[in-house]
């Protein structure tokens, strides 16, 4: 089982991933990690131009995630008058978007939801009943005048 210590440690080193981090000693900078990411984004942003995008995010976790790890890295999403929630638009350089915002997203996401998919299990076998496993599978009824 993962502690919460050992979850924080992943997403930092995630970050450190796609900051470029060279040493260990940058790699365990997460301040400085971000403050990378957003430099890479404004040379990015010197030379190639803004795009809106959309993203779907049904999860409520993972849209929480997505929208602090924009806002990290001085971007603003948002959404338009009559857009469900969980769209979320973003404008940015699409290769910064591409090949970090959305590769280090679905990094930071699956050790995320490994870890509260642990936690709910546990707590629930503590807690409710020690069996958690899947609903049994029985065959159908008969069916009258089939």
């Amino acid at each position: 089982m993962t502690s919460e210590t050992e979850l924080r440690d992943k997403l930092r080193k995630i970050e450190a991933l796609f900051a470029g981090a060279a040493t260990m000693g940058e790699k365990d900078a997460a301040g400085a990690a971000a403050d990378r990411i957003r430099l890479r984004l404004k040379q990015t942003e010197e030379s190639e131009k803004a795009v809106e995008m959309r993203f779907s995010l049904p999860d409520p976790w993972s849209q929480k995630l997505f929208l602090a790890l924009c806002r990290r890295y001085g971007l603003k999403p948002y959404r338009y008058r009559r857009m469900r929630r969980q769209t979320v638009l973003v404008k940015a350089p699409a290769s910064f978007i591409n090949n970090v915002l959305w590769s280090e997203f679905e990094q930071l996401d699956a050790a995320l939801a490994t870890y509260l998919a642990e936690v709910t299990e546990r707590v629930i076998r503590e807690e409710v009943h020690g069996e958690t496993g899947d609903a049994d599978i029985v065959a159908e009824q008969a069916r009258i005048g089939h």
